[in-house]
């Protein structure tokens, strides 16, 4: 999985004032959880664009005036007006434990439901949560849809899930093909119009 690099600062003041002037200064007040004692930093705002506003999974590379720590973003807050960042949360990697987290779904394929019978194809999950070591985390999760048949469901259990497991139950529908609206019209149309040529003809 790829990672991002988040320059920071560490903190010597968590109080409200401290981190109103944060703020302020385009800020984003942060804590790095795990195994040890938290540790408070600030990062720049900006720095946050490729981690948070992306469809994409990472993990992320911390760097602090105490060194490097690989960790994962595990809460973050944002104003409920302006949208800006106020807080996020990290959690610190270690190799050897496992770890959950969402990853996008990728389609792969063409549907003959869609392509052959005007179906509609339904993502109903566009994140999955899994749980691997560190090292198996995958940058994304294939689902293959070129199978798919009107009516056809994909489950996760059909998706590949090498070195990880889904946190989910194996009957989870990932996608499917529905009937399209407008074919269901169409079908009533012709079904109308076949009605009607069936009454003219007995009248004749």
């Amino acid at each position: 999985m790829k990672s991002i690099t988040i320059n920071g600062s560490k903190r010597e003041s968590v109080g409200k004032k401290s981190t109103k002037a944060l703020r302020n200064a385009e800020m984003v007040p942060c804590v790095l959880y795990g195994e040890k004692e938290p540790m408070h930093f600030a990062a720049k705002e900006l720095d946050f664009s490729k981690l948070v506003y992306t469809p994409n999974a990472h993990t992320v590379v911390i760097k602090t005036e105490d060194g490097e720590f690989n960790a994962v973003l595990q809460d973050i807050q944002f104003h409920p007006v302006s949208d800006r960042i106020l807080h996020v949360d990290f959690y610190e990697l270690n190799e050897a434990k496992e770890i959950s987290m969402n990853i996008p779904v990728v389609v792969e394929g063409a549907a003959p439901g869609v392509l052959n019978s005007g179906g509609t194809l339904i993502l109903n999950k566009r994140k999955l949560r899994v749980r691997a070591l560190p090292k198996n985390l995958p940058d994304f999760i294939t689902a293959d849809i070129s199978g798919l048949e009107l009516g056809n469901k994909l489950y996760t259990s059909q998706l590949p899930a090498e070195g990880f497991s889904f946190l989910h139950p194996d009957n989870t529908v990932v996608c499917q093909v529905k009937t399209s609206r407008a074919s269901i019209k169409n079908a009533q149309t012709a079904g109308a119009e076949g009605e009607g040529e069936e009454s003219e003809e007995a009248a004749e």
